[in-house]
């Protein structure tokens, strides 16, 4: 009952955080309402009263609804997928995959460079291996907070078509680059080098989820051709989304090699295959887009509410961190800038992408539950960088994307907003009589009021 509860509190604040940004006139996307949300009902706010259900006193009680930022993350990942068109990917296909490599690595160069330059000038504050490891964490990028900004405006461009096939490739190019820099800080330390741990297994849990991925939908491709139903049609995409999560968890090893998977790449090639042999995947897509809406919502105010702030309290983390989320965004931009104009892409992606490559949160922290491997002491210490570095990005990203679509012209503003189509909605019912006497009067009202509003500011505007 509990978790119920919590989850319901969860997903009530975070929609009505949604509109105290409107009421207060703050013009920011809902993914950072959501996270604020989640810092409130978080255990360093309404969690420390230590009341059940309001709220979540430990980041334990919100890693217990792990299976609904699980699922959540495989149908962001899907959603993603949707987006690989094969007919659109011929146009940008190579640019996409040059600028995803490039600006991933430009960022990990970066980052070892200015935190190796932080060791050389204060040895005892950080290690040589966490330095590597943490300038591979640096490729990654949230896929979540992208999307959900996309969706939320609308956003539609040069800049969005290459955006998202970017952002999933930092998928592929962070475990690779991450398994190889950890194999490095891992010989470090122990004196032995494992070349089946840096090259081997990274490329197999690559080639092993894009596999997966394909195989699962072609059988949902196959599926769907049974039923008739849209409906029906839906619950089975629903299900074998979170089939597909359920699988990417699965790990086993042959002859020493252990075989994993990724859930983000597997479910994007799921996304991937089902959206260009399946014809009614566009349809399906639209309904499930629906379905999912408060599923992401929820996701965002849970991910608000494992932000451990804490971390800034710590002076060490504090000026790593702050290191590391410089010269990250310094990497990230100046990488997607100059593989931009190698690869000839549009002015407008070449000055704006980088910005909106900034967001970082899952794919880096399931990185840290790796890099605790290497010891106690570094361990603990990439996990509380990469937290304060999460609590900066995920709050001030979402932002930074919105800005930097809005100057691209992907986002337009809408010709038609929410409150014209209520007002439209109110006036058809008081013309064709269609809704009850009490609310024809209100509607009235409401529509006199408008009237009222308009009027006046068209008065100040002639007056100006």
């Amino acid at each position: 009952m509990v978790a119920l509860l919590s989850s319901a509190l969860a997903l009530l604040i975070g929609l009505l955080m949604t509109r105290v940004f409107k009421l207060l006139k703050l013009q920011l996307p809902d993914v950072t309402a959501f996270l604020i949300a989640g810092v409130i009902i978080g255990p360093y706010c309404l969690g420390r009263l230590g009341i059940p259900g309001v709220g979540f006193s430990t980041t334990e009680e919100v890693e217990g609804l792990s299976v609904i930022s699980n699922t959540a993350l495989g149908f962001i990942a899907f959603s993603i997928g949707n987006e690989f068109l094969f007919s659109q990917l011929k146009s940008i296909g190579k640019q996409a995959i040059i600028v995803g490599i490039f600006q991933a690595l430009a960022a990990t160069l970066l980052v070892d460079l200015a935190l190796l330059g932080l060791h050389f000038l204060m040895p005892d504050m950080m290690s040589v291996e966490a330095t590597i490891v943490l300038g591979a964490i640096a490729t990654a990028t949230a896929p979540a907070a992208t999307l959900m900004v996309v969706r939320q405006y609308k956003a539609k461009g040069k800049l969005t078509d290459i955006l998202l096939p970017i952002v999933a490739l930092d998928d592929a190019v962070g475990l690779a680059v991450f398994a190889v820099s950890f194999g490095i800080a891992t010989s470090i330390v122990t004196g032995k080098t494992n070349l089946v741990g840096i090259l081997v297994e990274p490329l197999i849990e690559i080639v092993a989820s894009l596999l997966l991925g394909a195989l699962l939908g072609w059988v949902l491709t196959i599926l769907e051709r049974t039923f008739f139903s849209n409906s029906n049609r839906l619950s089975l995409t629903i299900a074998f989304v979170v089939l597909t999560v359920a699988l990417s968890m699965l790990s086993f090893e042959i002859g020493g090699v252990k075989i994993r998977f990724s859930t983000l790449l597997v479910c994007m090639m799921l996304g991937t295959v089902f959206c260009n042999i399946c014809p009614l995947a566009h349809d399906l897509m639209e309904r499930a887009d629906k379905w999912t809406a408060p599923l992401f919502a929820l996701f965002f105010v849970l991910s608000g509410a494992e932000l451990e702030l804490s971390v800034i309290l710590n002076v060490a983390v504090l000026v790593i961190g702050v290191t590391y989320i410089i010269a990250r965004s310094v990497g990230k931009y100046i990488g997607s800038y100059v593989s931009c104009a190698a690869t000839k892409c549009d002015p407008v992606v070449k000055k704006y992408l980088g910005i909106t490559l900034l967001p970082q949160a899952g794919v880096a922290l399931g990185m840290c539950v790796t890099a605790a491997k290497l010891g106690t002491a570094d361990g603990v210490l990439i996990k509380n960088i990469i937290l304060f570095s999460v609590l900066v990005y995920e709050l001030v990203g979402p932002m930074l994307t919105k800005w930097a679509l809005t100057k691209s012209g992907d986002i337009q503003p809408s010709a038609v907003d929410v409150r014209s189509r209520r007002m439209n909605k109110f006036q058809e019912a008081v013309d064709k009589q269609t809704i009850t006497p009490t609310g024809l009067k209100r509607a009235r009202r409401i529509i006199e009021r408008r009237k009222k509003r308009a009027a006046k500011k068209t008065a100040g505007t002639k007056k100006n």
